[in-house]
């Protein structure tokens, strides 16, 4: 773990037992295998789930694909409100036989989307969140060059009320001056201590320099370890 990334955890250091895990539950295959527009749409339960959620642009593609060491797992797009659905992606075997799943949920925050759109995004997140029991952890990515804001703090609320645990994730690190990034970090950690479900500390990642990244695949391993899964 180089020096930078000994910054962007809230921890004195990720264990190497867990990072090592981390690496190898995304060093297999990956796969990009349903979409659900709708809640009667979603794939049977399965392997363990981890979604993520994010305003529109908050960098969620890209996450994804430096996250699975892919240039194209998830589509990278320069316009707000693309991922109009659930998209569930396979990792660490073929569907139904994979080690865990990625579950990439619609932006929000981009206030073009039509009424219409954004209520049946809210209905179909609301069912996934509030029923899902394979689904063990929400990760909230927040722009680390803005912060949080009041859209993210929405869903910190749904989360909340979904009694569904979350993480939140700050993105675009690179873009960050060095002597900023303590600063975000402190300010996130502050505007979660009132939220319940969320857990009490951050990741700071870049998907261009890969900062971060590791840290991130051991939450998912450490989330798997303390679950017995």
């Amino acid at each position: 773990m180089g020096q930078s990334d000994q910054h962007v955890s809230q921890e004195d250091g990720v264990k190497p037992e867990l990072l090592e895990a981390g690496r190898l539950l995304f060093a297999g295959e990956a796969e990009f295998f349903w979409a659900a527009a709708k809640a009667d749409g979603l794939p049977e339960m399965g392997a363990p789930e981890f979604a993520f959620a994010g305003r529109s642009n908050v960098g969620k593609s890209s996450l994804l694909n430096a996250l699975t060491g892919r240039n194209a797992l998830a589509r990278t797009s320069h316009t707000p409100g693309r991922t109009q659905q659930l998209n569930f992606f396979a990792i660490g075997g073929a569907p139904g036989q994979e080690r865990l799943r990625l579950v990439d949920m619609p932006g929000y925050g981009f206030a073009a989307v039509s009424k219409e759109k954004i209520a049946g995004w809210t209905k179909l997140m609301r069912a996934y969140l509030s029923g899902r029991a394979s689904l063990q952890r929400v990760f909230v990515l927040v722009d680390g060059r803005h912060g949080v804001k009041d859209s993210d703090r929405e869903m910190f609320k749904l989360l909340d009320s979904s009694a569904q645990s979350y993480q939140v994730v700050l993105t675009k690190r690179d873009e960050v001056k060095k002597s900023e990034i303590s600063i975000r970090m402190a300010e996130t950690l502050k505007a979660l201590e009132k939220h319940p479900a969320a857990y009490p500390g951050v990741i700071f990642t870049s998907s261009k320099t890969s900062e971060g990244i590791g840290e991130l695949r051991a939450a998912f391993a450490q989330v798997l370890a303390e679950r017995g899964l």
